[in-house]
């Protein structure tokens, strides 16, 4: 349990389920701050949830006779159509329809029609692109993984699965860090 009252508060001394989670949090947290700012911290809970969806399902893939769920292209463009309707959503949402509109315009009027066409497609790109990358690299690295596997069954498999295990993470972060920066552009009031 995480405790009450002061024991809820206090950081984990020792190794624990608590401690992990107060370390995701936090990590979860600065990277929020950083991209998105102050304002982020209100998406922490989406962004953390995405992470560690992406996070587990790729770990998944690292034991053997299991495929994850992130090596499917159905699943992870269904993960950035998620993040396609949230980042729309919220935009319309913090700065209003017309000023979310604007944003898809350019700096200046005469070139507006032009740039609209290109945002549109811009936009419309991001959970492929977001599905696919993901996919393509999960399936690339459990394939090494697999390859090696077959050729050695002892020392050299490890060195695989810790660069597995290092590309799981590395996923997890750039698909949540993503999320971030299309969520900070889609809310940000400076248009």
């Amino acid at each position: 349990a995480l405790g009450s009252g002061e024991a809820a508060i206090q950081p984990a001394g020792k190794f624990s389920i608590k401690g992990i989670i107060e370390v995701c949090t936090e990590f979860i947290v600065g990277l929020s701050d950083m991209v998105v700012g102050e304002r982020g911290r209100i998406y922490v809970p989406l962004f953390a949830s995405i992470f560690i969806y992406v996070f587990f399902n790729n770990i998944f893939g690292l034991l053997p006779g299991m495929t994850p769920a992130t090596e499917n292209a159905n699943t992870t463009i269904a993960i950035g159509l998620f993040v396609f309707v949230t980042y729309n959503f919220l935009g319309v949402k913090e700065v209003g329809f017309v000023s979310y509109v604007k944003h898809f315009l350019g700096p200046v009027w005469w070139l507006a029609p032009l740039f609209f066409i290109i945002e549109l497609i811009s936009h419309a790109v991001r959970p492929i692109s977001l599905g696919l990358r993901l996919a393509g690299n999960m399936t690339g690295d459990h394939t090494v993984l697999a390859i090696f596997l077959d050729l050695t069954q002892l020392i050299i498999p490890v060195i695989f699965y810790g660069l597995g295990l290092f590309v799981c993470f590395v996923q997890a972060f750039v698909f949540t860090l993503l999320s971030m920066v299309y969520i900070s552009m889609a809310t940000a009031h400076d248009h």
